[in-house]
């Protein structure tokens, strides 16, 4: 299985060995809000879930730490989110990610889009112990690169999104808060007309209190046509 290696502000390493990853989705704290977008995807033929917030269990290789990620055509990408992550010792780490997703599978099954693409994670951590009483103030923020060109496309804040520890209350109830679990945030919103069909993608996890950022980058690149 994957073995990510995450540094934490007082310079200490934390290695987790990654025995399961969980992708939340439709996890916007307004619900509202949520089922507005539900009914968005499903006009462009993305099914709809059957509950939300949904989760989505993905391989647990799929974590990865990279700067490069391959796709086979061009509409796959990213998306800012949060990962919470349990230790070996059990204690919750808070690090930026980005789930990279096959945009043409997802319209035949969202679960098959988050196996088909990596849940690229940052090297660096917080505990989230030592955030939790901001987290609403923390930024969520992501940046796409088009020949050069770099692009705000994602802005926000944690308080748009159901908090770490309503999935780690989720987690607890399934029996899952175990060290090695990996849960994946569910997104902010994107700007309109912002191309997400991308060279590079670049995210950033921020605390305005302490200006400290947690940021992640990578290229996006395409494989060889297949032969046959």
């Amino acid at each position: 299985m994957a073995v990510l290696t995450f540094e934490l502000p007082d310079g200490s390493t934390r290695d987790v060995d990654v025995v399961q990853v969980l992708n939340a989705g439709y996890a916007g704290r307004s619900q509202e809000d949520v089922a507005a977008h539900v009914a968005e995807l499903a006009e462009l033929g993305v099914p709809a879930p059957t509950v939300t917030p949904a989760l989505y269990p993905v391989s647990p290789y799929l974590a990865q730490q990279t700067e490069r990620v391959a796709v086979q055509h061009g509409r796959t990408s990213g998306e800012a989110e949060w990962a919470l992550v349990v230790a070996a010792d059990g204690e919750l780490l808070l690090t930026a990610a980005c789930d990279h997703t096959d945009r043409e599978l997802e319209v035949h099954g969202v679960a098959w889009s988050k196996n088909a693409g990596p849940d690229v994670l940052a090297r660096r951590a917080w505990r989230l112990a030592d955030v939790e009483s901001r987290l609403d103030e923390l930024t969520l923020r992501a940046w796409v690169t088009h020949k050069g060109e770099e692009t705000e496309i994602q802005n926000g804040t944690l308080a748009e999104l159901l908090t770490p520890g309503y999935w780690a209350d989720v987690l607890r109830s399934r029996g899952d808060l175990v060290p090695g679990t990996v849960l994946i945030s569910g997104t902010i919103p994107m700007t309109e007309g912002v191309e997400q069909f991308a060279d590079h993608w670049r995210v950033e996890l921020g605390d305005p209190a302490t200006g400290d950022t947690i940021p992640l980058g990578y290229d996006v690149v395409r494989m060889p046509e297949p032969i046959g």
